[in-house]
């Protein structure tokens, strides 16, 4: 059997990778389509994909004319959230009506065909593979409607993976959320045969707008066991130096797009710093992180036990190196839990409320006396037995690990059972 895998940006790289590595193990082969920065092919996890056995990786740039890949990626940037979000939207909004949606569609088909031609020609059954799409995602929605549409023509199965968790245990988490109601933006996972989700609290988000076959709640395939000890034996030497003296703290970072309270960010990070025998290490989020104007502030990086990691410092480094972790909602705290490192759920410093603080109430802070006392506690008692260990094993067992352990081997089934039925 055979999938063919599009992937665009470091987080379904991120959770998709295991998919992939546990698919090829299963005696199947696959094509793995980068359809973002071509830079990605340095990643460490594309590097390890590519010396497999059954798994060719490319960039979408070399498996198209010059022309028809310059064509494909305008009408992307047209029609993507990016350039509608600039001084650039009435230039977009023009293109947009000149270029009619049957021309697009000339140039949707057109590479599509290239694609599926290329991983299908003499295979039998296959399964094309998306991360989640919504309708506010970089690559266009009227493109992935159209891969699937042309996959079903052809007899292939589609399905769409995880690129993440749901950190929130709340909704109305972004700028410009003010009505509790089901949110469409996730309602382009009902084009695919099958959408994948880790755990219910993610099925709740596409639940309103499919049926209840279509969603499948396989587990979460990055933070599995059989992952993370795999990815430790991947994973690239730290560039962070061995410190048993100091209180490592790092600080994970949400994008800008989500409601955060900047202000009381900053004073908790001139807080931290002023305790003596503590580091801080501040994380930017991986994709937009360079929007923030939070990590240039000068005052902050005049901190002498303050730092900004180096984008080639991974969040797996990070745990590593860190002994505590201070979490504003994001789903690589759920592998700090799984090693038993504490993680701080922030939750006063945000609009939302996460998953984290409800599922372990002991890691909620409320207010800023909570962080002092906690880190204060860490200073003097150490990190250890941090953990009800109750509301961890409940955690790990609805959040992560789904009915069993064996996580990656019902993706391949589900998988499996998408080619099979195409054929």
């Amino acid at each position: 059997m055979k999938a063919l895998f599009l992937l665009r940006h470091y987080n379904d790289i991120d959770h998709i990778t295991p998919v992939i590595v546990r698919w090829v193990e299963s005696n199947h082969s696959c094509d793995v389509v980068l359809i973002g920065n071509p830079q990605f092919l340095q990643d460490y996890r594309i590097q390890f994909l590519s010396k497999l056995n059954g798994v060719v990786v490319t960039l979408i740039r070399k498996q198209l004319p010059a022309l028809l890949f310059i064509k494909w990626r305008a009408q992307t940037l047209i029609l993507g959230r990016g350039l509608r979000r600039t001084i650039l939207r009435p230039i977009a909004d023009l293109l947009i009506s000149v270029l009619s949606i049957d021309r697009r569609q000339q140039i949707w088909q057109a590479v599509t065909w290239k694609l599926l031609t290329f991983s299908f020609a003499n295979e039998e059954a296959g399964v094309v593979v998306f991360d989640w799409i919504t309708k506010d995602s970089p690559v266009a929605l009227e493109w992935v409607e159209t891969v699937v549409a042309m996959a079903h023509s052809m007899g292939f199965g589609a399905v769409s993976l995880p690129h993440g968790d749901s950190p929130h245990s709340s909704q109305l988490i972004r700028h410009g959320e003010w009505r509790l109601q089901p949110n469409d933006l996730y309602a382009a996972g009902r084009i695919f045969d099958r959408l994948v989700v880790p755990n219910e609290l993610c099925a709740q988000r596409f639940r309103p707008f499919m049926n209840e076959r279509a969603l499948a709640v396989l587990g979460s395939p990055r933070y599995c066991d059989e992952w993370l000890a795999k990815l430790k034996t991947l994973l690239p030497p730290s560039p962070l130096g061995h410190d048993a003296i100091h209180l490592k703290i790092v600080l994970f970072l949400r994008k800008n797009e989500f409601t955060i309270f900047w202000e009381e960010v900053g004073e908790v990070v001139h807080m931290i710093s002023a305790f003596p025998g503590v580091t801080l290490m501040i994380k930017p989020h991986t994709r937009g992180g360079w929007k923030q104007s939070f990590t240039s502030n000068s005052a902050l990086r005049k901190l002498a036990n303050v730092h900004i990691a180096d984008d080639d410092v991974h969040s797996a480094h990070l745990l590593a190196w860190a002994d505590v972790i201070i979490d504003l909602a994001t789903s690589v705290a759920f592998e700090a839990i799984k090693a038993g490192k504490p993680v701080l759920a922030a939750d006063y410093l945000h609009a939302g409320r996460s998953a984290v603080a409800d599922y372990l109430p002991e890691t909620a802070l409320w207010c800023r006396d909570d962080i002092y006392q906690k880190i204060d506690h860490f200073l003097t008692h150490g990190c250890g037995h941090f953990y009800n260990e109750t509301h961890r094993r409940r955690f790990l067992r609805e959040m992560i690990d789904g009915p069993d352990t064996d996580v990656l081997a019902r993706y391949v089934q589900l998988l499996e059972e998408l080619t099979k039925q195409k054929r």
